[in-house]
């Protein structure tokens, strides 16, 4: 056993243990993602000191940039420095979300596991709401359309294919999908909103606007990449999106403030650094004897 399949096997029997708590698979998604996001709280509120340092550090950064754009290596040793004496690392904000990837990844894993397996683990469910948490809306719309799309591999339907093909789709099909394309439309929309809500504490109109461009064209990726993954891997990531918002919106922005206070305080106790340049001393001629 390779060291993912081992991995894929821990996230599944920890799966389990909470599933013979709860009895139910979408809620053990859900409290998993609930006790991952505790657990990584005290990181993303460090990364969240580290965004609040970038913004005031912005600036000077950007003047180093400018004052050895003709020299990279003495920019590299700059930038070194200038990150050493402000205690900021420009990757601190990364990692949160690198811890994340593994499990929601491992997650295409587990459910196809216990959805082939029903027999083991029971019906892979979310209290009826979502029937089957290992299909998404492509694979509803797909008996429906196949006549027309023709076959397909992987047996999805995709979005263009049902946008072309709308008057085709008998409702009994639209009412079995509706909860399946809500799952997608909110994993557009809470890839927008933490987008949204970080310009909010941004003094920069031309940063502010790239981050709205930036929102929305992931939010619109993001809905085309979730039409095709199941239902269960939306489950988990729609709800570690829900925690990061009500973060931001109760935690996040006290942090970011103190943060920023003690950034601004610290480059203002910083001594003014004065570039010299020292003229050559030319030799005075010497009068002839």
């Amino acid at each position: 056993m390779g060291l993912w399949d081992a991995f894929i096997k821990l996230i599944t029997n920890i799966l389990v243990a909470i599933h013979g708590v709860c009895g139910d698979w979408g809620l053990s998604i859900i409290i998993l993602t609930l006790i991952v996001r505790l657990l990584i709280m005290p990181l993303m509120t460090r990364s969240t000191r580290s965004s609040a340092k970038m913004q005031v550090l912005q600036p000077k950064m950007q003047e180093l940039q400018e004052r050895y754009k003709d020299d990279p290596e003495t920019l590299q040793r700059e930038m070194s420095k200038f990150y050493s004496e402000n205690k900021f690392n420009p990757l601190g904000g990364c990692l949160p979300i690198l811890l994340q990837m593994p499990i929601f990844f491992a997650l295409f894993g587990v459910i196809r596991e216990v959805v082939q397996h029903p027999d083991v683990y029971g019906p892979a469910s979310f209290f009826n709401i979502v029937p089957n948490l290992g299909v998404g809306p492509g694979e509803l719309f797909y008996p429906a359309l196949q006549p027309i799309i023709g076959d397909k591999p992987n047996q999805v339907a995709g979005i263009i294919d049902v946008i072309l093909n709308i008057g085709s789709i008998d409702g009994a099909t639209w009412q079995a999908a509706g909860v399946y394309i809500f799952l997608v439309i909110l994993f557009g929309l809470l890839t927008l909103v933490p987008m949204l809500l970080n310009t909010q504490v941004s003094a920069d109109p031309n940063q502010q606007r790239t981050t709205r461009i930036m929102g929305i064209v992931m939010s619109v990726w993001m809905i085309w990449i979730g039409w095709g993954l199941p239902s269960g891997v939306l489950l988990y990531y729609n709800t570690s999106a829900l925690w990061q918002v009500a973060q931001q919106q109760l935690v996040t922005r006290r942090v970011m403030e103190a943060a920023k206070a003690e950034a601004e305080a610290n480059m203002a106790n910083r001594p003014v650094e004065i570039d010299v340049v020292r003229k050559e001393r030319k030799q005075r001629p010497r009068k002839k004897s």
